[in-house]
């Protein structure tokens, strides 16, 4: 069974369609991510958690010698296609809950793109990631910065840069920031509104009432609107663990 390519939850690049312009767009911002993130790695274990599809992991793996990458993802459908599509010798895919995986082994890098904002406690989240990280290894780790949970069901939280930076800084110890990578995404309003597009059949649907459930939504999707006019944002963050005796 493969994963819906169709859907918001995650990407499939060989599912998307040529015409399909916001998701080929999404592609690319996703692939932009990995990319800061290579630039960021320690060699030579890195961990690619709610890794999706794969794609990402492969990325990592070839953009340095001598490293090995493991991709994790709770999907067993989407680490099905990962390892049908995307093994090699230097990657690895298993199947796991991010908050559920253990490895006593430990990890030079870590990469979770797009993770925090679907979990029910993304503190917990990053502070399980900061525990599996060997000294002076890096984090590297991104959401977007304008609401999101109003339009796509499987957020459940809304970031800034600066809630983002703090919610880091709460749940994690030894962590220096190294690096930061902003991208922006210009809404199509009338495929949005139209669902013309195959990943936006995902969509909430009755925004209306939802808005009326969830007024705080409501009024940060105004105050984002303004500030940014039809635009999503997004920030990618890196950050090294120093050894405890830093400082």
């Amino acid at each position: 069974m493969e994963p819906a390519s169709d859907s918001l939850e995650r990407l499939v690049p060989a599912g998307l369609d040529a015409g399909d312009a916001t998701g080929n767009a999404t592609l690319e911002l996703h692939l932009a991510r990995y990319a800061f993130a290579a630039r960021q790695l320690q060699p030579e274990r890195v961990l690619d958690i709610a890794c999706g599809v794969g794609y990402g992991s492969q990325l990592l793996a070839q953009q340095h010698a001598g490293i090995s990458v493991l991709g994790v993802d709770v999907s067993e459908a989407a680490i099905g296609y990962a390892r049908a599509h995307y093994s090699a010798p230097n990657v690895e895919f298993r199947v796991s809950d991010a908050l559920a995986f253990e490895d006593r082994d430990g990890f030079d890098s870590i990469v979770s793109l797009e993770t925090v904002e679907h979990v029910e406690a993304p503190g917990a989240l990053l502070s399980h990631l900061s525990s599996l990280l060997r000294p002076g290894g890096v984090l590297v780790a991104s959401v977007p910065t304008t609401p999101s949970v109003d339009l796509n069901p499987h957020h459940l939280h809304d970031f800034s840069e600066r809630s983002f930076r703090r919610l880091v800084e709460r749940n994690t110890r030894d962590l220096e920031e190294i690096g930061s990578f902003r991208q922006r995404q210009v809404v199509p309003l009338r495929a949005v509104m139209q669902r013309s597009e195959q990943r936006m059949a995902d969509l909430r649907r009755g925004l209306v009432g939802y808005y009326a459930r969830h007024p705080g939504a409501l009024l940060r999707r105004i105050g984002a609107t303004l500030q940014h006019g039809m635009s999503n944002h997004y920030s990618t963050l890196a950050w090294r663990r120093l050894p405890r005796d830093a400082g």
